[in-house]
């Protein structure tokens, strides 16, 4: 069976994440695997799968901001925002400026009101969004603020007379739809919307440089973990090293004194275990996860 830890995965399109994480769980001969943040089947790039005792981590991984390069294409809007879905309206994009894409994608950078696409995984009153649509029922889904902190345009094609392919970079808070970006894109510039291509480059501080695909993780099996679980926590938290006895007080979910280290930060015994995940509350340290094993 694999170690505890963490993988960045290559996602291939036209699987879910959840197939990826079934792949996984074979591989590494073990049912205890989830990932830190979906990818919708059309999208691929980095996904973070936890292994093991990992998979508490995986809780701060999905609010870590996102990296992704992506394709919107100008001139057709669709029932998904993606090009997963039939296209519902089309208006000839072909006249709409440069200028006029750069204004309307600067439009949507900073702290924004986005409305979550309906064919989304949130759920309203127990059922996921895109299940009702695809009964046929309307959703209007409430906004939401996320914040798009960058949004570099990097393309404009003009290939076809009728529509426009526009190459975009985004980095954002977790929460932001960019299938909800491409559509508002089209709707500002009144030719509707869509997205046709999707590659997350990172969650957090988990790059394409570092992410291995299926194939890669098939080779090694059941060797698949790539960071274990001690050197995953020192990548994404601040560290904090401790003495036997206050190891031995953490480990059984006991507070220690403050350090005081802004939180969350991993706590590490003297045998370079990590112990912990802790956020000083109350003049005390204390765990929010304990990963010691037992």
């Amino acid at each position: 069976m694999s170690a505890d830890g963490l993988i960045v995965v290559d996602k291939p399109g036209g699987m879910t994440s959840h197939d990826v994480v079934a792949r996984i769980r074979r591989l590494a001969r073990t049912r205890r695997v989830g990932h830190g943040g979906t990818l919708d089947p059309m999208a691929t790039g980095v996904l973070v799968i936890g292994v093991g005792r990992a998979t508490r981590l995986l809780t701060y991984v999905i609010g870590a901001h996102k990296s992704y390069t992506a394709t919107v294409r100008l001139g057709q809007a669709t029932v998904t925002d993606d090009a997963e879905g039939d296209v519902i309206a089309t208006t000839p994009a072909g006249q709409v400026t440069d200028e006029a894409i750069r204004a309307a994608l600067a439009a949507l950078t900073g702290e924004i009101e986005q409305v979550p696409s309906a064919v989304s995984a949130i759920k309203i009153n127990g059922q996921r969004a895109y299940k009702r649509v695809r009964e046929g029922e309307s959703v209007e889904l409430p906004a939401r603020r996320v914040t798009v902190s960058r949004l570099d345009l990097l393309a404009v094609r003009r290939d076809r007379p009728d529509v426009v392919d526009v190459d975009i970079d985004v980095t954002c808070s977790s929460g932001t739809y960019i299938r909800a970006i491409a559509r508002d894109a089209g709707l500002a510039l009144g030719v509707g919307g869509h997205l046709t291509a999707l590659r997350r480059t990172a969650v957090g501080d988990f790059t394409l440089a570092e992410a291995a695909t299926l194939d890669d993780l098939e080779r090694r099996a059941p060797e698949v973990v790539g960071l274990p679980l001690a050197e995953a926590a020192g990548r994404s938290f601040a560290r904090r090293d401790v003495g036997a006895d206050e190891a031995k007080v953490l480990s059984h979910g006991g507070p220690l004194d403050p350090a005081g280290i802004s939180g969350p930060y991993a706590v590490f015994g003297p045998d370079g275990g990590l112990i912990a995940i802790v956020s000083e509350r109350d003049g005390r340290a204390r765990a929010e996860i304990v990963l010691a094993p037992a």
